[in-house]
């Protein structure tokens, strides 16, 4: 009875005119952002979020949470449509469904998409409901000791979980934790890492930093590949499923779903991870493993149920336990903080309104987009074929607008600016950016719940060992790591993200 009257102040919230608004244009921009490859999410957060200081802190999650789901929809459309995925998470949708779209199955493949994402938002908004309140209540006996040691694991799952060398992400955390301890030291106020600049006192702008590396770095990266955005597809043809399609993508759809809510719970998981594990695995099911990679509606169904299903859930340790699982979450966080909210165990009890109703929303913004993304299919397909050179200045005034108006600062357009070529050359050296943006949001956090627990401690560093949950956290990270070391092992991961 508590969870339906906990729904019933969740869905009273968000269908308010306000709520509803905010939740439509956060999916229609969304959608747009995915479609159009080369910005993503993160950056057009960070772009939008100085639009939202004049919003209640629940109307801008519901409209950022609506641009995030929205980008996993509109990515699947560039995905079949031209080969070409808007998000990283709609790489393995390209495999079959180009081949489908190649086959003059376009409008069926979208359509598997778009009914397999719906789908699995709709599961993942019950499993946020209902696994959310109670990590919130086991969270409740974490002291500062285990907090820390949550912290290391998600930094550590955000390693293993990266593309190209541990060596290479361990020093992206690094860089990121000490980025985040840039400016006063959090018990004796003196400078650190400010080399004079009083504009560093209060720390690096997470809003610049993230634009910088996400935003200008992916231009910089899009114009070299302009060549490759040539729209191959022209008519999409008919939307509707046979009987054999929808008996076909039953299961797929339902096992991605489970795949992708598992795996978006886990720090360092997500949609990308959950779609490459659910078409795997649909891969080996089947008894037809040589139709995967030539049009199989299957390898549709499952990626694209499983990166939906992961993006929703991978709310469930940021707002239950204030720990990002993956870059949108960590731009969520930031968002959040710059509310005055501060994500936890204690956000449904003290911000109840917020936390259901935006678990409310996201059904509401699913069946938005279901609504949106097929009738707008063939204004998606003229969009692609306009060039990126006169998309791209726009894109640049926009994240130079919006990161002025943050703080109405010239340095942070300076800064960031100066993390976009650093993003730049990160993308030629093999670094992801990812790991750093999670270390910087992380890095006060982890220093402040270490230097608790040292306190609480008398200095006696064994206090991360003696106390169980933090003792137990600490164990799997570390064998992460070695598991990740274990040769064997690790020539399986890179063979795995080369696929």
């Amino acid at each position: 009875m508590n969870l339906l009257s906990d729904l019933g102040l969740g869905f009273a919230t968000a269908l308010t005119f306000t709520n509803l608004s905010y939740g439509f244009l956060g999916a229609l921009v969304g959608t747009l952002i995915g479609v159009l490859p080369g910005l993503g999410p993160v950056a057009t957060i960070a772009m939008l979020l100085p639009l939202t200081f004049g919003l209640d802190p629940v109307t801008a999650l519901i409209m950022l949470a609506g641009i995030f789901y929205g980008a996993q929809y509109g990515s699947s459309t560039t995905a079949i449509l031209i080969n070409l995925p808007g998000e990283a998470s709609s790489v393995v949708t390209a495999l079959d469904g180009y081949k489908m779209a190649r086959q003059g199955r376009a409008g069926a493949a979208l359509a598997t998409a778009a009914l397999g994402s719906f789908f699995a938002g709709s599961v993942a908004t019950l499993v946020i409901a209902t696994l959310g309140p109670v990590l919130a209540a086991a969270a409740l006996s974490f002291g500062p000791a285990d907090y820390f040691s949550l912290m290391v694991l998600g930094l550590i799952a955000s390693v293993t979980m990266a593309s190209g060398s541990i060596v290479k992400a361990l020093a992206m955390i690094v860089i990121g934790v000490m980025l985040g301890l840039v400016g006063q030291d959090i018990y004796t106020g003196a400078a650190r890492m400010t080399f004079g600049q009083p504009q560093l006192l209060d720390g690096l702008e997470f809003v610049a930093i993230a634009m910088g590396l996400f935003g200008l770095a992916e231009i910089c990266q899009n114009l070299e590949d302009e060549s490759s955005r040539a729209t191959s597809v022209k008519s999409v043809g008919s939307l509707m499923l046979s009987r054999a399609d929808f008996k076909a993508i039953i299961r797929p759809v339902l096992r991605g779903t489970g795949i992708g809510s598992i795996l978006g719970v886990l720090p360092g998981g997500g949609a990308t991870i959950g779609a490459f594990a659910a078409y795997v695995t649909e891969k080996k099911l089947s008894r037809t493993p040589e139709r995967f990679g030539q049009g199989a509606i299957e390898g549709v169904a499952a990626p694209e149920s499983a990166n939906n299903a992961g993006a929703q859930t991978s709310f469930i340790p940021l707002l239950t336990l204030g720990i990002p699982a993956n870059a949108t979450m960590a731009m969520m966080m930031g968002a959040l903080i710059l509310h005055g909210v501060t994500p936890g165990p204690n956000i449904i009890t003290n911000e109840p309104v917020l936390f259901w109703g935006l678990i409310a929303s996201m059904w509401l913004g699913n069946l938005m987009l279901v609504i949106l993304n097929l009738p707008l299919i063939g204004i998606w397909v003229k969009l692609l074929s306009v060039p990126y050179r006169f998309l791209f200045p726009i894109i640049v005034a926009l994240c130079c607008v919006g990161v002025y108006t943050v703080s109405n600062s010239t340095f942070d357009v300076l800064l960031m600016v100066g993390f976009g070529v650093l993003g730049y050359v990160f993308m030629k050296l093999g670094c992801e950016p990812t790991p750093l943006l999670l270390g910087l949001v992380l890095g006060p956090m982890l220093e402040e719940n270490l230097r608790r627990a040292l306190l609480t401690g008398r200095g006696d560093p064994t206090v991360f060992l003696t106390r169980p949950i933090s003792a137990t956290l600490l164990a799997i990270a570390a064998l992460c790591l070695i598991l990740m070391i274990l040769p064997s092992i690790r020539k399986k991961r890179v063979d795995a993200f080369e696929e």
